[in-house]
């Protein structure tokens, strides 16, 4: 693409969310869950099970924050108080040796993604906003392969519209000229359009019951949706 061309582009920068957008994520905690509820079934149900890991998680999210690290400490405390104590050392290494598992998780690319980020970067300035622990983004992003097309990498404890203001001051550009690709209504779409900035919606397979938005709420917003990653470099050029 030509300077002129791009140029006259409506976006300058480009932030693309991590877990679910880039690469497979949310599918290695729904089978951890798995494996957790098959842990603790000779103690209860397995839908009290996940009930009650869900709410000790909302409970230590500002204790902890988003990640494989916090979720290990959610299982532990709800293991401890699902078993009133009984839970065994035994068990209990079961439940870091499942943590261990995955953090060695290969990351798998979503289909199109490398293509799609190859090309984009030859038009636009592309950053990556997430969430999650630090250590484990950081060598995710290292063994994707695809941190040579971001100039900028933020990991953040909270997506929010304050974290979106910061980020797009930190990159040099104002949020109108900003546009933010991921899977999550919550976090990557609606905080973004709170500060002026644009967003595309790319749903993933699965999606985490926190990061849910009904429809009726997000029936308010203006924003672009893609079936997949390939579309992304399409509906940048329509803002």
């Amino acid at each position: 693409m030509s300077s002129n061309a791009i140029d006259e582009l409506a976006i300058d920068v480009v932030g693309f969310d991590a877990d679910d957008t880039l690469w497979h994520n949310e599918r290695v905690f729904v089978e951890a869950k798995e494996r957790f509820t098959g842990l603790l079934t000779p103690y209860h149900a397995p839908g009290w099970i996940d009930e009650r890991l869900y709410a000790t998680e909302m409970r230590n999210l500002h204790h902890y924050g988003y990640g494989i690290k916090s979720f290990t400490l959610s299982m532990i405390e709800t293991a401890i108080e699902l078993t009133e104590g009984r839970i065994t050392g035994r068990e209990i290494h079961r439940i870091i040796e499942l943590a261990k598992d995955m953090l060695e998780t290969p990351v798998e690319l979503l289909e199109g993604v490398e293509e799609t980020v190859a090309h984009l970067a030859d038009s636009f300035r592309l950053i990556v906003v997430t969430k999650g622990d630090l250590f484990d983004q950081e060598a995710k992003i290292a063994k994707s392969g695809l941190g040579e097309y971001f100039d900028h990498v933020e990991i953040v404890t909270m997506k929010n519209p304050a974290t979106y203001a910061a980020v797009t001051a930190k990159v040099g550009v104002t949020p109108d000229r900003f546009a933010m690709v991921g899977d999550s209504l919550r976090s990557d779409v609606l905080p973004v359009l709170a500060v002026g900035g644009h967003a595309i919606h790319v749903p993933y397979e699965t999606s985490w019951e926190h990061e849910h938005v009904s429809q009726d709420e997000a029936a308010q917003y203006r924003f672009s949706r893609a079936d997949s990653i390939k579309d992304v470099p399409h509906l940048l050029r329509e803002l």
